[in-house]
């Protein structure tokens, strides 16, 4: 691993690895040129990916610290730098910098909580840190739900990891959905807000959800009705986030920066913030 000096510096990386999760999303494996992940973080963080010549674009992290060997980043395809990202091969050098953000508590508040994760298509990725984090770390965590869902069976991000491996965990639950039914597909179909509902989870349990933002908004006013305090619901706001380090103020939110004072927010927090974002 580099020496971690100034996180607006930018360091080499190496894509070591592209693995194809949906129709628009591929995750990299990005290593230092002399191996090992290019610095450390926490999970939540995010780091800025650079192609020379074409642009940057803010990425959550989505591999576990845990994983000392290299970082990960679960990509959809959506613009200019994306776009170049997805054309790319194995062996190929991209610059990177940061780690940016807070990331979630996973050493404070976390600890010992029964954990529902809530995720929809690519919100899965700034979840997937967490989810690993706590099943590397599993004796100091309750009990793991993960309900996710995407528009099709197609689209679900991490699909084989999840069938293969989270679902066979013990003390691990996996609720998927799909918004509509296909051939092929014999589990939940449905909204995940509604899906969330159904389920009908314990109000004791700590909530992180993250997804698009009418999802976010329903599934949270479907936990408000279940009587889950909003203190006990975290969310990351990580696609607001630009320069990373609260010069530009493009993602400044009444006297907030998503990149200083987040992207990870308690939902008691928003709504302390003003009704500009």
């Amino acid at each position: 691993m580099s020496e971690r000096i100034d996180p607006l510096i930018p360091m080499v990386g190496v894509v070591t690895d592209i693995r194809v999760d949906t129709p628009d999303v591929k995750t990299f494996r990005v290593e230092a040129p002399e191996g090992g992940k290019v610095f450390e973080h926490i999970p939540g963080q995010c780091a800025m990916l650079s192609v020379p010549g074409v642009g940057e674009g803010m990425f959550s992290i989505t591999s576990s610290p845990t994983q000392k060997n290299y970082m990960e980043f679960s990509i959809k395809k959506c613009g200019c730098v994306t776009s170049w990202l997805h054309s790319m091969e194995v062996g190929q050098m991209i610059t990177i910098r940061g780690p940016y953000g807070n990331g979630f508590p996973v050493d404070t508040d976390f600890k010992g909580k029964d954990m529902v994760f809530i995720a929809g298509g690519i919100g899965l990725a700034p979840l997937h840190s967490v989810i690993n984090y706590a099943r590397d770390k599993r004796d100091q965590y309750g009990t793991i739900d993960v309900v996710y869902g995407s528009r099709s069976m197609d689209d679900l991000v991490d699909f084989p990891e999840i069938q293969n491996v989270w679902c066979k965990e013990e003390g691990m639950n996996v609720h998927l959905t799909i918004d509509r039914e296909q051939e092929g597909w014999d589990g939940h179909v449905g909204f995940v807000p509604n899906y969330v509902k159904e389920l009908g989870f314990d109000a004791s349990k700590t909530f992180i959800i993250c997804g698009p933002p009418i999802m976010i908004k329903f599934t949270l006013a479907g936990l408000t009705e279940m009587g889950i305090a909003k203190n006990q619901v975290y969310t990351t706001m990580e696609l607001k986030m630009k320069c990373g380090i609260g010069k530009c103020g493009r993602c400044n939110i009444g006297d907030k920066y998503v990149c200083k004072d987040g992207p990870v927010f308690r939902c008691d927090q928003i709504d302390e913030m003003t009704n500009e974002y």
